[in-house]
């Protein structure tokens, strides 16, 4: 299978107010909105999707109907992650992990959407210790 896109699709009983989320804190921008979903692309990149879909609607198969997003995580990788933090708390999001390094390569933080989402905004950093080795050549920031 060649893909030629993708995209997360969020399942939710709150689209409007979780499709302004993504808008108001991510930079998204609603390329349709039909009240049950609503697409969404980055204002910055055309390549970032994102879709909020109301988890009742008939589209979706009757023994999944009514299921909400859970055990999700979206990671965000971005330029600089220190000023979307303090962007973030600016905001007032829910911040569930502050802003911290970790030896897997990684400075991030964890915020919570309206629809219990888990929300990594991440900056790639040198992977340290036992992490270093795990990596496949050139796949590490530098």
């Amino acid at each position: 299978m060649k893909s030629t896109s993708y995209y997360p699709v969020l399942m939710t009983d709150r689209v409007a107010e979780t499709a302004h989320f993504y808008e108001t804190h991510f930079r998204f921008t609603s390329l349709f909105d039909c009240g049950w979903y609503v697409h969404l692309q980055s204002s910055e990149d055309p390549t970032v999707n994102l879709a909020i879909l109301d988890g009742t609607h008939t589209t979706i198969p009757a023994s999944a109907r009514g299921g909400r997003a859970s055990g999700v995580l979206i990671n965000f990788e971005v330029a600089d992650v220190d000023a979307e933090y303090e962007r973030a708390i600016a905001q007032g999001l829910t911040v569930l992990l502050g802003l911290r390094d970790e030896a897997f390569g990684q400075r991030h933080f964890i915020v919570q959407g309206p629809d219990g989402v888990l929300i990594d905004v991440i900056k790639p950093i040198p992977p340290s210790g036992e992490f270093v080795r795990l990596y496949t050549a050139g796949a590490t920031a530098a």
